[in-house]
């Protein structure tokens, strides 16, 4: 709200002041609101709208566009060296490199490379259970800008052509009233420049939730359930595939073999988070 009145307040200022190239004579130019008097408006509105942190509710004076407080940011631990080359699993060591998981070597995925930007832990579960379960959609932004510059080379590396969210059963999207994929979308395809495809990818029957199921009843769970609607619209393309929480895969890897069965050259899955027993 209080970022919505600030931007909603520069554009009428900026709206009262003439263009010099077609302003005309005489006009009055004591409408013109003083630089000094706009920057009284953010204090005004730390008054009437105390910037809080969105997980632990402190106040925080010049929060910026996160508005998560430094203690609640160092409760968000980022994924670090050394991974799985492929599904982006973070190691349980702090050294060595990044090399392929016992997992991928056995059974690879149908994708190039999956990696998310945060363990799914602390602030970063908190956030993210209520921008899906509490209605506060106003948390893509914040999610979507803490994770983004820790994708950001690998999405410049795999130049994608299209970006297509993870789909939510038409039942699911009605109770729900969001599909928190395509709103995290939004955030990365303004940020990297590409096109997000909303509904070409279909979850085209009914699944159980995937929170409650084991490893290998996620995958049978999820088996057939997804399909694309316009497959030539995808053919030869290299797709980003966006989710908001890696878990086991198996919801990811079921898209990535429909989207190549279809024609699509090559997946690249990302998401905010990945849950990992370390």
């Amino acid at each position: 709200m209080r970022n919505l009145l600030i931007s909603s307040v520069n554009r009428f200022y900026r709206s009262l002041i003439p263009d010099p190239a077609v302003e005309p004579q005489g006009s009055d130019r004591s409408l013109i609101p003083d630089p000094a008097v706009r920057s009284l408006l953010p204090r005004l509105l730390d008054l009437l709208f105390p910037p809080l942190c969105h997980s632990c509710r402190t106040f925080i004076p010049k929060s910026g566009e996160l508005n998560i407080c430094t203690d609640c940011i160092a409760a968000a631990p980022f994924i670090t060296s050394p991974l799985c080359n492929s599904c982006g699993r973070p190691f349980a060591t702090d050294k060595g490199i990044d090399h392929l998981c016992g997992g991928c070597i056995t059974d690879p995925p149908p994708f190039e490379f999956a990696r998310a930007a945060l363990l799914f832990t602390g602030t970063t579960r908190e956030l993210i259970h209520q921008f899906k379960y509490s209605n506060k959609v106003m948390l893509r932004r914040p999610l979507g800008l803490l994770a983004a510059p820790c994708l950001d080379t690998f999405v410049h590396g795999f130049g994608a052509d299209i970006m297509i969210p993870v789909p939510l059963h038409k039942k699911r999207l009605r109770q729900r009233g969001f599909n928190q994929a395509i709103l995290l979308g939004e955030i990365f395809s303004k940020r990297w420049r590409v096109p997000l495809l909303r509904n070409n990818l279909q979850r085209t029957r009914w699944t159980e939730p995937q929170v409650n199921l084991a490893a290998t009843a996620r995958a049978e769970n999820v088996k057939g359930a997804f399909a694309l609607s316009d497959a030539a619209a995808l053919a030869g393309k290299r797709v980003l595939l966006i989710d908001d929480v890696y878990t086991t895969g198996s919801t990811v890897k079921e898209c990535a073999r429909v989207l190549g069965k279809g024609g699509v050259t090559a997946v690249a899955v990302l998401t905010i988070a990945r849950a990992v027993d370390l």
